[in-house]
């Protein structure tokens, strides 16, 4: 129909239709991944479990003994240095403390970078070298042709919570090998302040009772060869 005069003609305006996206599996699964890592952060801050995980603690060595008296003459003797026995609360890496007598934890913020009786063993062949008192110190790989050995138990090597002490005890023999018999034997033990119990501090305090056992050790070992 055909509008008359006065009246306009009817206007028809084309609107845009919005487009549908569709979601496709890959984006699907990265929604879902974006979530999960959404509730996995903020049950972390709330104290629940994350998908972080703490990293191990910090490692740390112990020290071989350095100062020694010089000795008049030629060094003499040969050694072979086993490695100690332990009971297994120090025969792994972890350092032992005492939070109360008869009682056994290990601390959490800190471990030795080996098991410690290999440790143990591998500081007392440098003590000796160190030493320079033998004239050959060494393991039983070694094939030193010597017929002394030197054999150890590790008595206790911990941090003592309730004396704020680091105690370290072990217990030698030189025997010979050929016929097995104890030459000689003593127990050296040594107690140090610990200014912390936890952590650097704990570490600092066992490495300086080591190294008075350790020098007491080789002395006494090196003048009954």
């Amino acid at each position: 129909m055909r509008a008359g005069r006065g009246q306009s003609e009817p206007r028809y305006v084309l609107k845009e239709v919005p487009r549908v996206r569709v979601v496709g599996r890959r984006s699907r699964l990265r929604l879902w991944l974006m979530a999960v890592l959404v509730a996995s952060v903020l049950s972390g801050c709330s104290g629940g479990s994350s998908l972080f995980s703490k990293g191990p603690p910090p490692t740390y060595d112990l020290l071989a003994a350095r100062y020694f008296p010089h000795r008049v003459g030629h060094p003499r003797g040969q050694l072979i240095v086993t490695e100690p026995t332990a009971l297994a609360a120090f025969d792994a890496d972890k350092i032992v403390v005492r939070p109360q007598p008869g009682e056994t934890a290990a601390l959490n913020d800190a471990q030795w970078e080996d098991r410690l009786p290999k440790l143990i063993q591998a500081r007392l062949i440098q003590s000796f070298e160190h030493a320079s008192w033998l004239r050959r110190v060494g393991r039983p790989e070694d094939k030193i042709a010597t017929d002394y050995v030197l054999v150890s138990e590790v008595r206790h090597f911990e941090i003592s919570v309730a004396d704020q002490s680091a105690v370290v005890e072990i217990a030698a023999k030189i025997v010979r090998e050929r016929t097995g018999r104890i030459m000689s034997a003593r127990v050296f033990r040594a107690v140090v302040p610990a200014v912390s119990t936890r952590g650097e501090g704990a570490v600092s305090a066992l490495n300086e009772a080591f190294a008075k056992v350790a020098t007491e050790l080789v002395l006494w070992s090196a003048r009954r060869l």
